[in-house]
């Protein structure tokens, strides 16, 4: 365990993402550790462990300090092992969680499976050997290879009316391919612009005065569209590889709604959201978690954010908590006093997040409640906003 750091468990720019593993226990040699159950992060440069409870308590292994891996089975009353066996510990190292060691190895125990996906990637990343590799330089474009003349004139007649034909043959197929594709494209155009009439003419009619009721059903038009080519299993397989695109789809999909609704959503809502979008390809709400909890370590513009009351919702990186306490003291201090339903019919979003925003606001100092058989009702705290007259 000497050989580990703590670390704060974000990528380096040069770094990437590997594979990803839950319900990992560590064993320094054959002695248990504390750190019993959390997530194991294969990157090309480093192997982390995050605590499932503890946010804070993150660590990192250099794959160089790795001299080579064993895969131990599972048994009777017993999870699957990788074995890591590792080379002496640096002097003048970084603080870790241990100072030194007596065993030259470490075991990761996997509760949840998957031991066999995460030895192979595991192995490939050592193959590669990243850490050793400087970064690439720009690449200079190379002059083509010239064909002399000499292999023109052996070409003959002959050779010449092979390449026409074959040229021949390539553009018809090209051609039949482009038509098909063609064809394909005209019967989805009819519904697109029968689509688009209907919208143009509404706002025409409207003459720039929508109503609520009539932009509620325009974004239903447009959510009708949905995502165009959804990932899925079929199309990225079934491990990390799987997740990673779609975190990366949930970003994109995310954004521009999150933006809308304050910058903060629900994951109950997010599930909702994305599923109606992606059509016929549901997503299990297994998926959506372990791909959301990808959305930081992939430096994504939105990411995943657990409440200290459990309440999990996914919020815009720019999105501070500080924005948050700001704009919801704002809120109060116009109103008066506020209730989570009130908030929530004030600012547009859930009575869930109204209440979360308003206890963490709380928390900052700003409010103080009144909690009556009325239910809880928050009001500005004038002891830190308003300045005390001395008598």
């Amino acid at each position: 365990m000497d050989r580990f750091l703590w670390t704060n468990g974000l990528l380096e720019p040069y770094e990437d993402l590997k594979a990803q593993q839950h319900g990992i226990k560590i064993y320094d040699g054959e002695d248990k550790t504390p750190f019993e159950y959390g997530t194991l992060i294969l990157t090309s440069h480093r192997l982390i462990w995050r605590d499932h409870k503890r946010s804070d308590c993150v660590l990192a292994l250099p794959l160089a300090q790795v001299v080579f891996l064993e895969e131990t089975e599972s048994g009777l009353g017993r999870s699957a092992k990788i074995v890591v066996h590792l080379s002496p510990a640096p002097p003048n190292r970084p603080p870790g969680p241990a100072a030194s060691s007596q065993n030259s190895y470490i075991r990761l125990s996997f509760k949840d499976a998957g031991e066999t996906e995460f030895y192979r990637r595991f192995g490939e990343e050592l193959a590669r050997r990243s850490w050793e590799m400087a970064q690439p330089l720009p690449t200079q474009h190379q002059p083509a290879a010239q064909t002399g003349p000499t292999g023109a004139r052996r070409a003959g007649i002959v050779g010449i009316e092979r390449k026409l034909e074959q040229k021949r043959k390539e553009t018809d197929e090209t051609i039949s391919v482009a038509f098909e594709d063609l064809s394909n494209l005209m019967q989805k155009a009819k519904d697109m612009v029968g689509l688009s009439k209907t919208i143009a003419q509404k706002i025409q009619e409207k003459q720039g005065a929508i109503s609520e009721d009539e932009t509620v059903q325009f974004k239903s038009y447009l959510l009708s569209l949905g995502i165009p080519n959804p990932v899925t299993r079929e199309t990225h397989g079934s491990g990390t590889n799987y997740h990673m695109q779609l975190a990366k789809e949930l970003s994109q999909v995310l954004q521009q709604p999150l933006q809308e609704c304050g910058g903060m959503m629900s994951l109950a809502d997010v599930y909702c959201r994305v599923n109606r979008a992606r059509g016929m390809e549901l997503l299990s709400p297994d998926d959506l978690l372990n791909a959301c909890k990808l959305l930081e370590a992939l430096k994504l513009p939105i990411r995943l954010r657990e409440f200290d009351s459990g309440v999990v919702v996914v919020q815009l990186v720019s999105h501070s908590e500080e924005e948050v306490v700001r704009e919801t003291s704002r809120l109060v201090e116009e109103s008066g006093s506020l209730t989570a339903e009130e908030l929530s019919r004030v600012a547009g979003f859930s009575v869930m997040l109204a209440k979360e925003k308003l206890l963490t606001t709380e928390n900052k100092g700003l409010l103080c409640r009144d909690d009556t058989v009325e239910g809880l009702r928050f009001y500005p705290n004038l002891f830190m906003t308003k300045p005390v007259s001395v008598m």
